[in-house]
């Protein structure tokens, strides 16, 4: 799974920035006027984005609940959504960065076993939450300079689009 998700990051770093379709992709998310001007499909572009990345949140949703825990219980996603959220800042909406960030903060997950494993003492609860603190750490470190955040986001984020405007 590990790998698959590696060939997954690449393929959307290829087709993001080595396609016309990322190219569609990115111009709508930084001027959708403009490539509504072009001729482009706007709501369909951002609804096929919307579909994909839930796509990939269901798959996720799906390795958490057969995989990783091979049982379902409430709350077993325990705010991980937000992690991916704090990832996405984090990177800087840049490929690379995101899934580095995704694998540190699943390595910082996955550290409570070894620590358990070895033998030393430190408080579960400690452990369980440090992912979580962690990326509050990176969000207050990343937040103090704004204009990197601003720096690669798309610059219609957040932004409802009409066509008839």
């Amino acid at each position: 799974m590990v790998f698959a998700a590696i060939a997954l990051a690449f393929a959307v770093w290829f087709v993001l920035q080595r396609t016309k379709l990322g190219l569609v992709i990115r111009a709508v998310g930084e001027s959708p006027r403009s490539a509504h001007a072009l001729g482009y499909p706007v709501g369909l572009i951002r609804s096929a984005c919307i579909l994909f990345g839930g796509a990939m949140a269901g798959i996720g949703g799906a390795y958490l609940s057969t995989a990783y825990t091979p049982l379902w219980a409430d709350g077993m996603v325990a705010g991980r959504g937000w992690i991916v959220v704090a990832l996405v800042v984090f990177g800087s909406w840049i490929v690379p960065r995101v899934t580095f960030g995704a694998y540190l903060f699943g390595a910082v997950s996955l550290l409570e076993l070894s620590i358990q494993g070895l033998g030393l003492n430190v408080p579960s609860q400690l452990m369980s939450a440090s992912p979580y603190i962690i990326t509050i750490i990176v969000l207050a470190v990343i937040s103090r300079n704004p204009a990197l955040i601003r720096l690669n986001s798309p610059m219609s984020l957040g932004q409802t689009f009409r066509s008839g405007e």
